[in-house]
């Protein structure tokens, strides 16, 4: 269940852009070094721990993303493409929770909302939400920024695998109604599992046909 209709030639757009050698290009720790803005970018973005490392090697099809149960473990952007295409998909440092120095986290909390506010070709973010957490207080927060900012967002649930349906239907629904109220959303909830791959295709079909979009070459 993702809320998201897609065509089979969308999905299987998605699933060729996926299929082929993505690759890891480099960590940003400041702005300075960032990849010249030369390509769409897309990121994921959400609290500590709440799967993004996971997610991105469930898309790309093998163990790409470094993964760790230790919250704050991600502290950079980590840039990744497949060779070909004008695309950059990033990883962010999560928001939140984390077992880092407080100085480390502020650090990276800036990096991140320096990027977001500034960044011309940033496309999208994809705002992970744990199911079982739906919508908290940092989330909002982040949301709020975004709107300011007039950065396209759209909520991405993670780890749906633990929760039975009805309830996934409750958090999905809950979702929804709260995006109708910020103006950068996107009005569409895309619900995946890494563990089981559940809404993978469908978020790999939106990040293709955004891409495409937006007049990216996808090789």
């Amino acid at each position: 269940m993702s809320g998201v209709g897609f065509t089979p030639e969308q999905l299987a757009a998605g699933e060729a852009l996926f299929r082929r050698a993505w690759q890891f290009v480099k960590s940003v720790p400041r702005l300075e070094v960032l990849p010249p803005a030369e390509r769409t970018e897309m990121c994921l973005a959400g609290r500590s721990n709440v799967g993004k490392s996971s997610l991105i090697n469930r898309l790309v099809g093998r163990s790409l993303a470094r993964t760790s149960n230790t919250p704050g473990r991600t502290q950079e952007l980590n840039f990744y493409e497949v060779p070909g295409a004008s695309l950059f998909l990033v990883d962010m440092p999560g928001y939140g929770f984390a077992e880092a120095p407080k100085a480390n986290v502020e650090a990276w909390t800036s990096l991140v909302r320096d990027y977001l506010r500034g960044r011309r070709t940033l496309a999208r973010v994809f705002l992970l939400l744990d199911v079982r957490r739906g919508l908290t207080p940092a989330d909002l927060d982040l949301m709020g920024f975004l709107d300011t900012a007039a950065v396209s967002y759209q909520a991405v649930l993670t780890k749906v695998d633990k929760v039975k349906p009805t309830e996934l239907t409750r958090v999905v629904a809950g979702v929804g109604k709260a995006l109708e109220t910020h103006p950068a959303a996107a009005q569409s909830v895309i619900a995946t599992s890494a563990q089981s791959g559940a809404g993978v295709a469908e978020l790999r079909a939106e990040i293709a046909a955004l891409a495409t979009a937006c007049g990216t070459h996808l090789g």
